[in-house]
C-alpha cells in the first residue's frame, strides 16, 4: 500500500495577512500621537502663566516676611503692614487668571499667599466674644473737626458702656462732651487733648509724657502750654473687683505723600515713650485706649504690644476696622489689656467723626 501525505495548505500570500496584525499595525500610530498629545498638554500646563507664578509666590513672601522689609525709604515696612490683611485680596485676582490661562504651576504657587494669610488673619475671622463680663469700655477719637460734637457725646451715652476714652478734645468742645456727658458719667479727668469719663470713680489722674514735645526748645515751654497739647494720661478706676490702671493715649498722625513716602515719625517717637512708660508700671490690671495711628502688625508698636494684647484679637468677631468711618480701611483705635480677660469686642456705630468709636468687654 503506498502511503499519502496529507496535502499540503495553500500558500498565504501577502494581501491575506491576519487580521490581527493588520488592526494592531493600524491602531499604532493613532496610539501614539494622542499619548504624545496628552504629554505636550500637560507640560504646557506647568509652563504656562510664569508671570502668574512668580506674582503669587512674591505675594505670599512678602506677607510672610513682612517684618524684613526695611523702613529706612520712606517706612516701607511700616506701610505694608498697616494694610497687610488686603493682601489676601490679591489671591482672587491671581486665581483668576491662571484658570484663565490653564496655569497648573500658578494654581499650586498660590497655596502659599493662601496659607500665610489664613495663618495670620484666619483666627480673626471666627467670632470668639463670650457672655457676661465685668466691665464695658470704649475709646474714641471724636475728631476736632466733628461737625455735631453734641450728638457724638449723646451716640456714646447710648452706647451704655461704662468707662469711656475721648481722643483729640479741641478746647473748644471741651465744654460740650463734659455737658452731655456728665449724667452718665459723674466720674472724669481730662488731661489736654485726651480724656476719660467713667460711672466708677477715678484716682491718681495725670498726664503721661509721650514725648510729644522734643527739641532744644520742649523744655522752655510753659507748663500750662504744655499741658494745653498733652496727649496720654493714667488714672486708675476703683471697680467692685480691684483698682484697674487704664491709659488713654492719642499717638502723633501719620502721612503718606509721594515725597516723603509714610511718614511716621511722630508716631514712631510716641509709641517708643509710650512703651517705656508701660514697662516701668508694675500694675496688676493695666488697659489702654486710644487711637495709635497705626495697626497692631505695624512694627514700630511693638514696645506696646509686646506688653498688652488686644481684646479685638482675644475677643473680637473680624478685623473691627475704624479708619476712615465712610470706608473703614485699618483697625488705629484700640483697646489693650493686661491682667483681665476680654469678653468681647466691637465696633460702634459711626458718629460725626472720621474714626468709628471700638468697644469691648473685659471680665477678672
Amino acid at each position: 500500500m503506498r502511503h499519502t501525505s496529507p496535502p499540503a495548505p495553500p500558500p498565504v500570500s501577502e494581501a491575506a495577512a491576519p487580521a490581527e496584525a493588520t488592526r494592531d499595525t493600524a491602531a499604532a500610530p493613532s496610539r501614539l500621537p494622542r499619548a504624545t498629545f496628552r504629554r505636550a498638554v500637560r507640560s504646557a500646563a506647568w509652563k504656562r502663566g510664569p508671570v502668574l507664578t512668580g506674582a503669587a509666590l512674591l505675594l505670599g513672601l512678602v506677607m510672610l516676611l513682612h517684618g524684613g522689609i526695611p523702613n529706612r525709604a520712606g517706612s516701607l515696612g511700616s506701610l505694608v503692614e498697616t494694610f497687610l490683611p488686603w493682601f489676601g485680596l490679591l489671591v482672587p485676582v491671581l486665581a483668576a487668571g491662571a484658570l484663565w490661562r490653564r496655569s497648573a504651576s500658578a494654581v499650586l504657587a498660590l497655596v502659599l499667599p493662601v496659607t500665610v494669610w489664613l495663618s495670620l488673619f484666619g483666627g480673626l475671622l471666627v467670632d470668639k466674644s463670650e457672655p457676661g463680663g465685668d466691665l464695658t469700655v470704649a475709646t474714641h477719637n471724636v475728631g476736632a473737626e466733628n461737625p455735631d460734637p453734641v450728638g457724638t457725646a449723646r451716640d456714646l451715652v447710648a452706647s451704655g458702656v461704662d468707662v469711656l476714652a475721648l481722643e483729640e478734645i479741641t478746647e473748644e468742645d471741651r465744654g460740650v462732651y463734659e455737658k452731655e456727658l456728665a449724667g452718665a458719667y459723674p466720674h472724669h479727668t481730662v488731661q489736654g487733648t485726651v480724656g476719660l469719663w467713667s460711672r466708677l470713680p477715678l484716682s491718681d489722674s495725670r498726664p503721661v509724657d509721650i514725648a510729644t514735645d522734643y527739641g532744644p526748645l520742649a523744655d522752655t515751654k510753659p507748663a500750662d502750654v504744655q499741658l494745653a497739647g498733652n496727649r496720654a494720661l493714667r488714672t486708675t478706676v476703683a471697680t467692685e473687683r480691684g483698682p484697674l490702671v487704664v491709659y488713654v493715649a492719642h499717638l502723633g498722625s501719620v502721612r503718606l505723600t509721594p515725597r516723603s513716602g509714610f511718614w511716621t515719625g511722630s508716631r514712631d517717637r510716641n509709641a517708643q515713650a509710650l512703651g517705656e512708660v508701660l514697662a516701668a508700671d508694675r500694675s496688676e490690671r493695666v488697659m489702654l485706649l486710644g487711637d495709635l495711628n497705626g495697626t497692631l502688625d505695624d512694627r514700630a508698636l511693638a514696645g506696646i504690644t509686646s506688653r498688652l494684647r488686644s481684646a479685638q484679637d482675644a475677643a473680637g468677631d473680624g478685623f473691627g476696622f475704624s479708619w476712615p468711618a465712610r470706608f473703614p480701611v485699618a483697625r488705629i483705635d484700640q483697646i489693650l489689656v493686661r491682667g483681665v480677660e476680654p469678653t468681647g469686642s466691637w465696633v460702634l456705630p459711626a458718629t460725626g467723626s472720621d474714626h468709628l468709636p471700638v468697644a469691648a468687654g473685659v471680665s477678672w
